[in-house]
Order: structure tokens, then C-alpha cells, then sequence
């Protein structure tokens, strides 16, 4: 819930709704380090076509050691992922470089929201 709590995207989310989400998403990941979470994403997949990431989450004192990297490898090559045809994310704008260079692509599409 830490890493929840210190993103202006996801600190309003409750307890309850977290763990409720967790438990209806295809797969969570994360990386511990002396005991404490410090990197976490989730994926909801239909284990063909699509995998979409969301929450990409690192702790701010690990930031720009490659943890997500590391995080996002584990989920590409987890052996229900793997052969996925395309994963999919959300980012900021500020973000499109470093996902650029994790082999995303940036998508002439328009997000829809309801």
C-alpha cells in the first residue's frame, strides 16, 4: 500500500479497493528488497493478444537503478506472457523515452474514457 500511497495517481485508492482489484487482476509482480516492496506492476491479460500493464510503481530512493526494468522483464518473459502478440501501457508523456526504449511504441490512438 506504500508504494500506492506516494503516486498522485493512485494515493486516493482505499485498502479495500486494492486488495479488491489485486484479487480480479490476471498477474502482480513486484520486487522485494530487505523485506520491502520496492517495485510493483500488474497485468491484466487475455493471454493472447493483449497485455495491458498498469501501475508501474517504483520507490523513489530506487529510481533510475533499471528496477523497472528488471520488473518489466520479469513480466515479458513470465511463462504465461511471453508469447502474448502485444503488451500494452499507460504513461505520461514525460515517461514515452524510457518506455520507447523498453520497445514500445507510441500509438497515433485516442483514449477513450467513460
Amino acid at each position: 500500500m506504500a508504494l500506492y500511497k506516494n503516486e498522485w495517481w493512485s494515493d486516493k485508492r482505499s485498502k479495500d479497493d486494492v486488495i479488491k482489484m489485486l484479487q480480479n487482476t490476471t498477474f502482480v509482480f513486484g520486487i522485494v528488497k530487505d523485506d520491502k516492496l520496492i517495485a510493483f506492476c500488474r497485468v491484466l491479460s487475455d493471454l493472447v493478444y493483449k497485455a495491458l500493464i498498469f501501475d508501474v510503481i517504483v520507490d523513489k530512493n530506487y529510481r533510475g537503478e533499471g528496477v523497472s526494468k528488471i520488473l518489466l522483464n520479469e513480466v515479458f518473459n513470465h511463462p504465461k506472457l511471453r508469447n502474448v502478440a502485444g503488451f500494452e501501457l499507460y504513461c505520461l508523456e514525460e515517461m514515452k523515452d524510457y518506455y520507447e526504449k523498453l520497445g514500445f511504441k507510441k500509438l497515433d490512438l485516442i483514449l477513450m474514457k467513460r
